[in-house]
């Protein structure tokens, strides 16, 4: 990574240019979508490209380090099972968009060998999905979530 990379000067950076647009169920309940959330952004974090994240770490006055946060808007949505369903169907066909999604059987499921069994158990059309998070170029991200409801 270059070091203009990890200051956040590199030429051309432009905060509206990519976005990240999290949709939860609009049927969970808080604990539910703080959990499901939670998990999509790790996800979200571990597989990203590197241009996600801003400057790190940021110093203080007092010289104190903090990791810093996401260089571009985070937005979080919900909408009804059904829309987040096709959504994911069509993030799915969109080249250079980041998808990260969350079926219910996550929730369901005690750890990630219980997980893997669960997921390969079902076919893809049969899974019910709590929510996702979709990162990329902002025409593309809000093309597909534009007009979602706000979370709140």
């Amino acid at each position: 990574m270059s070091e203009n990379h990890e200051s956040g000067l590199e030429a051309g950076y432009d905060y509206q240019g990519r976005k990240v647009v999290a949709v939860l169920a609009s049927d969970l309940g808080a604990g539910t979508a703080m959990n499901v959330m939670g998990h999509l952004s790790v996800s979200l974090g571990a597989y990203a490209d590197g241009a996600l994240m801003g400057r790190h770490p940021l110093l203080d006055g007092s010289g104190v380090e903090h990791t810093g946060i996401a260089r571009y808007p985070i937005i979080v949505t919900k909408v009804k099972r059904s829309r987040l369903r096709r959504l994911i169907d069509d993030a799915r066909g969109t080249p250079g968009l980041l998808l990260c999604d969350y079926p219910e059987e996550m929730l369901a499921t005690g750890h990630d060998d219980e997980l893997a069994d669960a997921l390969a158990g079902r076919s893809e059309e049969s899974l019910s999905y709590l929510g996702a998070v979709l990162y990329g170029e902002s025409s593309e991200v809000d093309r597909l979530t534009g007009k979602f409801t706000l979370w709140r």
